[in-house]
């Protein structure tokens, strides 16, 4: 007996070798991360996908067992975050708080934004409010994450402290840290969307496909946050799976690029084509663009040795971004390069003004199909071959 209970002491009801310890992690980790992106991000607060009542409860027991968050805060929070990317207002832009303060602090950010009753009752609607939201999950968050301590202790004795520790971090670290902070800041970006989102990889399958952050933002209310063929996100995969066996119903995903034979003249249906692939449209615009401009670059550094010109590089993200978020260096840069060439002139011109279709929501579809149709003309007339050839493509989305 005595026996007995000094090896359930030292090991737990589950005496594992020393990787079992580290798969056990792994999977109640993972199983936490799909929590979040599926419930809390795709299908409260995005309504990207409906899930079935067993299931939306099995998320929500497991993050109150796991995190500790209320559903209601993590929706209001994330939907801010979209309607004020950016800008002060943005719960935890980097670009506005800093890299560091994101990446170290994401938490605190996330926990003082918790506390404003304006973002709750503005942003907080549609959120889970049956007897166990108002009377265990909201008002006790803490008891959910001490019932996991305890858990953990009884399965796996002294270790599993540290198992629940790491369950306690994953979630600060890799939302609040990395998706938050670096998903804003350093990678690649798939669509111009009017922000600084970006794609990390490989990390999919360690944070649920939420690495894919620029296809997020460029489609808000997709399930699916996969774009190109070698992108893989694994929340999806669940997701399908769920859906085959009638425990999910996909509302919406991402439309997909078409392109069909060019036109002659863009019609109606190119419009609507260009007005739905709008960051599409602006990312292949500033791929096809961006020869062009390295050359023109390249004929006025060797003739005038200017130092003052953008390399094509930034001239590129210049196309890319929207003029708000330039910075005063930026500007110099630009201005020198649209000052000395006129080809670049025309190219960042013309950029500006196809921005302009998607952003003037006023106008009737006529107005619009006409802007567009003196856009090709003009493009077509202009003298430069890639923005020519450009507006070719442009008649051909469909």
């Amino acid at each position: 007996m005595a026996y007995d209970f000094l090896a359930f002491a030292a090991h737990g009801l589950l005496d594992l070798p020393w990787w079992g310890y580290l798969v056990v992690t792994l999977i109640l980790t993972h199983i936490t991360i799909a929590s979040v992106t599926i419930f809390l991000h795709r299908a409260q607060a995005h309504r990207a996908l409906d899930l079935h009542p067993l299931v939306s409860h099995f998320f929500r027991f497991w993050l109150w067992l796991t995190t500790g968050m209320v559903t209601k805060e993590w929706v209001a929070i994330h939907r801010k975050h979209h309607a004020k990317v950016e800008t002060p207002d943005d719960p935890h832009s980097p670009q506005t708080r800093g890299i560091r303060t994101v990446l170290l602090r994401g938490s605190e950010l996330y926990r003082a934004e918790a506390k404003n009753q304006e973002t709750l009752a503005r942003y907080g609607h549609g959120v889970p409010d049956d007897w166990l939201e108002r009377h265990v999950y909201t008002p006790r968050s803490a008891w959910g994450v001490m019932l996991m301590l305890a858990i953990d202790l009884v399965l796996f004795g002294p270790i599993g402290l540290t198992i629940w520790a790491v369950q306690m971090l994953w979630i600060p670290i890799t939302a609040a840290g990395i998706i938050n902070g670096i998903g804003h800041y350093w990678g690649y970006r798939n669509f111009a969307s009017a922000d600084t989102s970006t794609n990390i990889v490989p990390w999919g399958i360690v944070i649920g496909g939420e690495e894919l952050h620029n296809n997020h933002h460029a489609y808000g209310t997709s399930a699916k946050l996969s774009s190109q063929w070698y992108e893989f996100d694994i929340g999806w995969l669940y997701i399908r799976g769920l859906a085959t066996v009638h425990l999910a119903t996909v509302r919406k995903v991402a439309p997909q690029v078409r392109f069909t034979r060019a036109k002659a003249i863009a019609d109606l249906g190119t419009l609507q084509a260009v007005l739905t692939h709008r960051y599409h449209v602006a990312t292949h615009y500033a791929h096809a663009l961006k020869a062009a401009c390295a050359t023109e670059l390249a004929h006025l550094k060797a003739r005038a040795g200017s130092l003052d010109l953008p390399s094509p590089r930034r001239m590129k993200r210049f196309l890319l971004a929207d003029p708000a978020s330039l910075t005063d260096a930026d500007r110099v840069e630009l201005t020198a390069a649209v000052g000395k060439s006129k080809a670049i002139a025309t190219i960042y011109a013309m950029r500006q003004e196809l921005a302009s279709l998607w952003e003037r929501s006023t106008e009737s579809s006529e107005q619009l199909l006409a802007r567009l149709q003196d856009w090709c003309h003009r493009a077509e007339a202009s003298g430069i071959a890639p923005l020519a050839a450009f507006s070719h493509q442009l008649r051909r989305y469909a």
